[in-house]
């Protein structure tokens, strides 16, 4: 697969009117990775740090403006070769999320959700 950096899927987001949200740092475990991901879409204080509450939050985005939302995740990868189990969980809950937001899905509204991973 093409390897695209970080800005440069940034830039082609904010090309199309997307609103881009960036994975700070490179967290290696699942509870940073939660928390990156929180900071990166401006979960509220409410957040429960678990796998259940990620999906609520990503599948929710009320806080954030209507539209298209791109969170970009760099590094992903040292995640799976820290933990191979907690990459695969905190992607499969980023995959479900996408799907619920996508038109027809179960939670679509006026935000969508696209996930970005420049490693692969």
């Amino acid at each position: 697969m093409d390897h695209t950096d970080s800005k440069t899927l940034a830039e082609s987001a904010h090309a199309r009117g997307a609103h881009v949200h960036l994975v700070d740092g490179h967290p290696t475990d699942k509870m940073s990775t939660m928390e990156a991901i929180a900071a990166a879409l401006s979960f509220p204080d409410y957040f429960g740090r678990n796998l259940d509450a990620l999906y609520d939050c990503l599948t929710d985005l009320s806080w954030l403006p209507g539209g298209e939302h791109v969170l970009i995740w760099g590094g992903a990868d040292l995640l799976k070769e820290a933990d191979p189990r907690a990459y695969l969980a905190i992607r499969s809950v980023l995959s479900d999320a996408e799907r619920a937001l996508a038109a027809g899905g179960d939670r679509a509204d006026s935000r969508r959700l696209t996930v970005a991973f420049p490693d692969d």
